[in-house]
């Protein structure tokens, strides 16, 4: 929703008056929040529900289950599904170094919690958006895995799959080489 920066905090006022400057925009899709995370946000998609929005689709964001948690379980899948949008985008990890120093668990399990997510939210109804964290370094690092991750979100429903240069570094020619690898590799629905 653009609010990571230090410093920037926006009130739940000026998150529904965005998102009316951003439909009157015909942008399609506004990222609304993790209603898992905060009330605000939570109150945010009860709100813009309302509002009368005619060209955006409201999506709500969250991450995948947890290690070791099915789908179903996992209290923050179920406020993606609370906060009642049409489309939902999780962000789930692609670098083996995160999957095994951040979430302390093996590439396998990694993978069904992509697909266990992806799977659980389409069978409710979403059009699911995985936003593939950190893509470009799992790719320089160890490109088999980086383009399984993004095969099991497809495989999972995921219409679309987000390759995140989550730090920036890569150039726009290194961005296009990859991409064009990934377009091979995970073909288009």
């Amino acid at each position: 929703d653009g609010a990571q920066r230090k410093g920037l905090s926006f009130s739940l006022d000026d998150k529904l008056k965005i998102a009316q400057l951003l439909d009157s925009f015909r942008v399609p899709y506004i990222e609304g929040g993790w209603p898992g995370s905060n009330p605000k946000d939570a109150e945010f998609f009860r709100q813009v529900r309302a509002s009368g929005l005619k060209n955006s689709t409201v999506v709500a964001f969250g991450c995948t289950t947890k290690v070791g948690v099915r789908a179903e379980d996992d209290l923050n899948l179920r406020a993606i599904l609370d906060a009642d949008t049409k489309a939902a985008a999780i962000v789930g990890k692609t670098w083996s170094l995160h999957v095994q120093e951040v979430l302390k668990t093996d590439l396998e399990e990694n993978l069904r919690m992509i697909s266990d997510s992806v799977r659980f939210l389409k069978q409710h109804g979403r059009e699911v958006i995985f936003d593939a964290e950190h893509f470009f370094d799992s790719f320089a690092y160890a490109p088999d895995y980086a383009i399984k991750v993004a095969a099991t979100a497809h495989e999972a429903g995921a219409v679309w799959i987000v390759l995140c240069d989550t730090n920036g570094r890569c150039v726009p020619s290194e961005v296009q080489k990859v991409v064009s690898s990934m377009m091979l590799a995970v073909p288009a629905r």
